[in-house]
């Protein structure tokens, strides 16, 4: 039931009970089975419109996502299930849609953005490496006559990082990239000089991110060093990491 390679969609699943999703996603029952979350071990697990996901279905997410596996405990039986998975999630800004658009006015009311976004707790987030917000494109934008970075080339990229990552952690056992580096590796990996120290500290104390954020955004620049073919981790590495974490900014929803 594991598909190396294998993307597993979740959407438009709003209108279950909760004891269903739970059972949808963590897996469960009187005869107990994997949910979608150790199905996708090894894969991908996308789930559209984060917000709309009941706020206790989400929370499930934390334990799988911090130690790579589900448990399932019954009376007499007690199972684990791997869940090695890449947690990919879409969401609007807001209802409307429309929340720091360039162009059109958000019309949700006083409070309704904030009561959105907070439907995804901050530990669930501290749990997600990158945050990344999509603007609209530009027509200008649409038609621009530039080269762009072919997806061969991208590939290219990403392959040899991943080989720069297995000798990394060659002698590590369960350890095959940066992501599954425990706590405990990430300063010896992980090394910053001190114009990058002072920059996370900055960031540390203006955006108030918690120890766990402090470890991603180390794990996020080794691999953005990795991609660039750099031994160390440079300025710039570390905040292109930070801007990453775009919603844990103070007053991102208003």
């Amino acid at each position: 039931m594991v598909a190396p390679e294998g993307i597993f969609c979740v959407y438009s699943l709003h209108l279950l009970s909760i004891s269903h999703l739970l059972l949808f996603l963590t897996g469960g029952g009187g005869n107990p089975q994997p949910g979608e979350i150790s199905l996708s071990h090894n894969g991908v697990l996308f789930l559209d419109e984060l917000p709309e996901f009941k706020r206790t279905v989400l929370e499930v997410m934390r334990q799988p996502m911090e130690e790579r596996r589900v448990t399932i405990s019954r009376a007499k039986v007690s199972i684990d299930y791997p869940a090695n998975f890449m947690l990919v999630a879409s969401m609007n800004p807001c209802p409307c849609g429309y929340y720091n658009h360039p162009e059109k006015e958000c019309v949700c009311g006083p409070g309704i953005v904030q009561r959105y976004l907070s439907k995804v707790s901050g530990p669930l987030l501290d749990r997600i490496d990158l945050h990344v917000e999509v603007v609209p494109v530009s027509f200008d934008q649409m038609t621009a006559l530039r080269k762009n970075e072919s997806s061969a080339e991208i590939r290219e990229r990403v392959v040899k990082a991943r080989e720069r990552q297995s000798e990394r952690f060659k002698e590590q056992k369960n350890v095959y990239c940066n992501a599954m580096m425990p706590s405990n590796m990430v300063k010896e990996v992980c090394v910053i000089n001190e114009a990058g120290r002072v920059l996370l500290k900055t960031a540390m104390e203006r955006l108030g991110l918690s120890a766990r954020a402090y470890d991603r955004i180390l794990k996020v620049s080794r691999t953005i060093a990795d991609l660039a073919g750099s031994s160390d981790i440079k300025i710039e590495h570390l905040a292109e990491a930070i801007q990453y974490r775009s919603l844990d900014r103070e007053g991102w929803a208003g």
